[in-house]
């Protein structure tokens, strides 16, 4: 049954993420900006160069990752990007260190490499979660990258078929080797 997911239900649901499955989450990015409360600053701030640390939001969603990760579940992670990066994406790749250090699985595809591997247009244009391979949370967004509304599905087909483009996308995506990377913010947790 697909029913709408009102934005304070989405908000409790990632407040509280690590109770949200009982042994893995995925999810799926495919927007080229979000537009997101409280991520004004951080962008331009990298962009220029001077990078902030995660705000305490932030670090409460990598302390929700780690509490899952900690007990054994899989939180996986596939961003489709452009080619260059927009800003927000790049800002995406630096901030990503604090997803990998709490145990998420984040991995990197072009568009371009999306569609020649079939993941593009099968995915459609939203992003979404797969919890459990049981929930699907769908997110929609508008041009801009504002999240529009939300969904929650246990609809058979697209629970049926969401599986199988997690595991293309995880298949062909590419992680960030952090360790490697000269511009890594040293204590980064």
């Amino acid at each position: 049954m697909r029913r709408p997911l009102t934005d304070t239900d989405f908000a409790e649901t990632i407040r509280t993420f690590a109770k949200a499955f009982t042994h893995s989450a995925f999810r799926l990015e495919l927007q080229a900006n979000y537009v997101e409360a409280g991520e004004d600053n951080p962008i331009p701030a990298f962009v220029a160069g001077t990078p902030q640390p995660p705000s305490d939001e932030l670090r409460d969603w990598f302390e929700q990752i780690a509490i899952a990760t900690r007990t054994g579940k899989r939180v996986q992670r596939v961003r489709v990007q452009t080619e260059p990066p927009t800003p927000y994406q790049a800002w995406e790749r630096w901030l990503g260190q604090w997803n990998t250090a709490a145990g998420e699985d984040i991995r990197y595809l072009t568009r371009r490499q999306a569609a020649r591997i079939g993941l593009l247009p099968a995915a459609g244009t939203d992003d979404w979660w797969l919890l459990d391979d049981r929930l699907l949370i769908l997110m929609h967004f508008d041009a801009a990258g504002t999240r529009i509304g939300n969904e929650i599905t246990d609809d058979p087909e697209p629970i049926e078929h969401a599986p199988q483009l997690r595991d293309l996308a995880v298949r062909h995506g590419v992680p960030i080797d952090y360790d490697a990377n000269p511009h890594r913010t040293p204590g980064a947790a």
